[in-house]
């Protein structure tokens, strides 16, 4: 059961030492299902629009006294985008000053392996959300930190998949050579 009311309020929400607000967000990923069902190599990744205008973004927001901020990063999905999965190690953190207010803020960023994708959600009457390929996603977003974030995700994912080729280079051609040896 997933609770459809967002938080609202900055009671609870942080701020560092110089007074800045401290955000966290998530860049929501998957690969792509292919037509057979299966899983390709395809990386996409989740972009929401902001509340005022259609402005494209990652979900990211106040990150309060009672959590995480990998459970920040988590209820910031679920809240603006709808996804659930697993939070993973922390791209970075960015300082940055609202283009709307000047005020300064300082923004963690962890990338979201999605798992499940909600049909309804505490903010879906506010936001639009599409999965996108890097390429676009780097084009739409508005935000510089962002950007950066997602350029950090997909090096660490492309470094991550040379490892797992390095270490496991013939595990597919192994493994079909011994079932082979089954059927025949």
């Amino acid at each position: 059961m997933v609770c459809l009311v967002p938080r609202t309020g900055r009671h609870l929400q942080r701020y560092d030492n110089l007074g800045r607000r401290q955000v966290v967000g998530s860049i929501p990923y998957r690969y792509k299902s292919t037509s057979d069902g299966t899983t390709s190599n395809d990386l996409e990744v989740l972009v929401i629009s902001s509340q005022k205008c259609q402005k494209m973004m990652f979900p990211k927001g106040g990150w309060e006294l009672d959590e995480s901020r990998e459970e920040a990063a988590l209820r910031e999905s679920l809240e603006e985008a709808g996804v659930l999965g697993i939070v993973e190690c922390e791209l970075g953190k960015w300082d940055f000053i609202s283009k709307r207010h000047g005020t300064f803020y300082e923004g963690y960023m962890f990338p979201l392996l999605v798992k499940e994708e909600l049909d309804f959600w505490p903010e879906q009457n506010l936001r639009q959300r599409t999965w996108m390929n890097v390429e676009e996603a780097r084009d739409v977003c508005q935000h510089w930190w962002m950007k950066e974030a997602l350029d950090i995700l997909v090096q660490r994912l492309n470094t991550v998949d040379q490892q797992n080729e390095q270490k496991f280079p013939n595990l597919c051609t192994d493994l079909a050579a011994k079932i082979s040896q089954f059927v025949h």
